[in-house]
């Protein structure tokens, strides 16, 4: 599912606040392959909040990814994000997908709490052979300005979309990919990056519900510097480590509770609007936030369910060479979002 447009390669590009990431996906076989990887980081301050301060400096940065990924072409796959996108399931008439079409701008002045004239729609029929009067659709919304600015960046780096997802939906296509026992029941899947945090709430396979919460990696660092008095470097050292740290314990006490209480409102939110009315029962998280010592742990002893690290890697195929000289441990947690994007074949 896409707002617009839609090889046998495709390119995942994912312009993130602290570091540009490119997966490349080859279809032509029976299972897809990811074949190339690449991670280039972008000077600090470059996009602040999902705002690009310095459009030449992301510009340059997604060049350079692309290259060191060995891309040729200017076709890549990307997303938008954040609280200038709503999802929401909703359920209408049952009727035929053209007449949904002609139904869906009606019932987004219902659902959405933007301005029509500004946004740009899309939806997905959920049951289109199940029976009744009624069938479930997702419905998406985003404000124009955001992909406007989105395409503004790629045009500025010589490139052009073939298609702009949405983040909640880039990340539900690697998770399902590779975690297929999780697509039952509600499951979050939180995806831990730079400067957001993600929150997508999955309903039986369908990502229903997403939140933004404003921590992330960045504010760990951030305090570990103010409250032990460590270096940028000595910081992320510990929190890209292998082993927790007691400098860590009080810092993911913290951020690890705020985390945890976006999740339970998250849940609490679905489970007040849904008929289902079922619990959440398991989470998983990826993002470079999600290679935290201690962080899943912390989160599973607050949250009292399961909560595991999605591999964006576990069912997918990948080439030797791939990840290059990249520590795959490394690199892989970062990579959902990328990786979700290149799994989307060009029709």
């Amino acid at each position: 599912m896409g707002l617009f447009g839609r090889s046998r390669t495709t390119v995942g590009l994912d312009i993130g606040s602290g570091l540009i990431k490119v997966a490349v996906v080859d279809h032509g076989k029976k299972q897809p392959e990811l074949v190339k990887v690449a991670v280039t980081p972008l000077l600090a301050d470059a996009i602040v909040e999902g705002e690009v301060m310095d459009p030449g400096i992301v510009s340059d940065a997604v060049r350079g990814a692309l290259s060191a990924a060995g891309v040729k072409g200017s076709a890549v796959v990307t997303a938008v994000g954040g609280r200038d996108v709503i999802i929401k399931k909703i359920q209408i008439e049952r009727v035929k997908e053209q007449q949904a079409r002609e139904l869906m701008r009606w019932e987004a002045e219902q659902h959405v709490p933007f301005d029509m004239e500004s946004v740009e729609l899309d939806f997905q029929i959920l049951d289109p052979d199940g029976g009744g009067d009624e069938m479930q659709v997702l419905l998406v919304a985003a404000k124009r300005e955001l992909i406007e600015n989105k395409l503004r960046i790629l045009t500025d780096a010589g490139l052009k979309p073939s298609l702009v997802d949405v983040d909640a939906f880039a990340l539900h296509n690697a998770f399902e990919v590779n975690h297929p026992d999780a697509m039952s029941g509600i499951v979050g899947l939180v995806n831990i990056g730079h400067e957001v945090t993600n929150i997508n709430i999955l309903d039986e396979g369908v990502p229903i519900l997403t939140r933004d919460l404003t921590v992330g990696t960045r504010r760990f660092r951030e305090d570990l510097q103010r409250e032990r008095g460590l270096s940028a470097d000595e910081a992320d050292q510990l929190l890209q480590g292998y082993d927790r740290s007691s400098h860590l314990d009080s810092v993911i006490e913290s951020r690890g509770e705020e985390i945890a209480v976006g999740v339970e409102r998250a849940a609490a939110f679905l489970a007040s609007s849904a008929r289902t009315g079922g619990q959440l029962s398991s989470v998983y998280t990826c993002g470079g936030g999600s290679r935290i010592p201690g962080l899943t742990e912390a989160l599973a002893n607050r949250l009292r369910i399961r909560v595991d690290q999605a591999n964006p890697l576990a069912n997918l195929k990948v080439r030797d060479g791939a990840f290059g000289s990249l520590v795959t441990d490394e690199i892989a947690p970062l990579m959902m979002l990328p990786i979700g994007l290149a799994l989307r074949s060009a029709a």
